[in-house]
C-alpha cells in the first residue's frame, strides 16, 4: 500500500508537468515583423527582439533588413513595395497571422502596406512613435543631425510635412500621407479602407518627451490646427468621417492608445517599460 501511494503521488506531480510541456509545444505565438525607422537598421532592434523572446519564448521575430540608414530616404511608395515583397512570404507561411511593430517612419510604411495589400493577415499593428498625422517644424534632434537646415525643410523631406498654416499646399503636394488619409481624391480609398480594417488591433504608442515627432500627439493621429493648438484624434476630421477606419476600430474596441512619458524618440524600441506596458499583451 505504501508503494502504491508513492507511485500515485509521483504520477500526480508528473501529469501537470507533462501537460505544461504539451501545451507549450502546441500553443505558439504569431510571428512578429518589425519595420525600422529613419536611418535605422535591423541591428538597432536587438533589445526589442530580446524583450519579445523573454516574454513569449519561441516567437519568430523578423526585423526586415531593407532601406537601412541613408536608403531610408528613398521615396515612401518605393519603400512600401520593397518591404511588402519581403514581408509577404512571411505572411503566407503564417496560417494564424502575424503582428507588425513599426517604428517611426516605419509606421507610415506599414500603413501603406496594410492599405494596399488585400490579403494581408496582420493581427496587431503596433505603431511605435510614428508621425501618423504628419510632422511639422524643427526639433533639436533633427537640427543636431542636419545642422545646415534651419527651417522645417528637413522635416518635410524625412517624414511627411503637414504645415497647419498651409493645409492646401500639403494636400496638393503630398503623394503619400494625404492619399493614405484620403485628404486628397483617391480612387482607391474604399478598397484601402477595407484592407486596413482587416487588422484586429491598432496600438498607437507615443509620449510627451519624444523630442522628434511634432506634435508628439501625431503618433496617435492628433495634430495642430491653424493656431498650432493640438486637436486630439477623436476631434480630427479623418476620425469623425472615418475616412480609413479609425472610428470603426474604436467602435470595435480595437483602437488602443498608449502614452508613456519620459521616453526620447531614439529609445522607444529599447525601453522595457514601454514593451511591457504597451506591446506585450498584443503579441499573443
Amino acid at each position: 500500500m505504501r508503494r502504491r501511494r508513492s507511485s500515485s503521488g509521483a504520477a500526480g506531480l508528473l501529469w501537470p508537468l507533462l501537460g505544461a510541456c504539451l501545451w507549450a509545444s502546441v500553443v505558439g505565438y504569431k510571428p512578429v515583423i518589425i519595420v525600422h525607422g529613419l536611418f535605422d537598421s535591423s541591428g538597432d532592434f536587438i533589445n526589442l527582439q530580446r524583450f519579445i523572446n523573454e516574454s513569449h519564448p519561441g516567437t519568430n521575430v523578423t526585423v526586415i533588413d531593407l532601406f537601412d540608414r541613408g536608403a531610408s530616404l528613398e521615396p515612401m511608395w518605393k519603400q512600401v513595395e520593397g518591404f511588402k515583397a519581403a514581408i509577404y512570404p512571411i505572411m503566407q507561411n503564417a496560417a494564424d497571422g502575424v503582428h507588425f511593430i513599426c517604428y517611426s517612419q516605419g509606421g507610415l510604411v506599414c500603413r501603406g502596406i496594410l492599405s494596399t495589400l488585400s490579403d494581408h493577415n496582420v493581427h496587431s499593428f503596433i505603431s511605435l512613435s510614428s508621425p501618423q498625422a504628419g510632422q511639422y517644424g524643427d526639433t533639436d534632434y533633427l537640427k543636431y543631425i542636419f545642422p545646415q537646415f534651419v527651417n522645417s525643410l528637413i522635416s518635410c523631406l524625412l517624414f511627411t510635412c503637414a504645415d497647419p498654416h498651409h493645409r492646401d499646399l500639403y494636400v496638393n503636394s503630398s503623394d503619400y500621407l494625404a492619399l493614405l488619409n484620403s485628404e486628397r481624391p483617391n480612387p482607391n480609398s474604399t478598397e484601402w479602407k477595407k484592407n486596413f480594417l482587416k487588422i484586429k488591433k491598432l496600438v498607437l504608442i507615443g509620449g510627451p518627451d519624444d523630442g522628434v515627432i511634432t506634435p508628439w500627439q501625431s503618433s496617435q493621429f492628433g495634430f495642430y490646427d491653424d493656431n498650432e493648438t493640438v486637436v486630439e484624434m477623436q476631434h480630427q476630421d479623418l476620425y469623425l468621417r472615418d475616412v480609413f477606419g479609425l472610428k470603426t476600430l474604436a467602435a470595435r474596441g480595437d483602437l488602443i492608445l498608449c502614452s508613456v512619458p519620459g521616453v526620447q524618440h531614439v529609445w522607444w524600441h529599447s525601453n522595457k517599460t514601454v514593451f511591457h506596458t504597451c506591446m506585450e499583451k498584443w503579441l499573443v
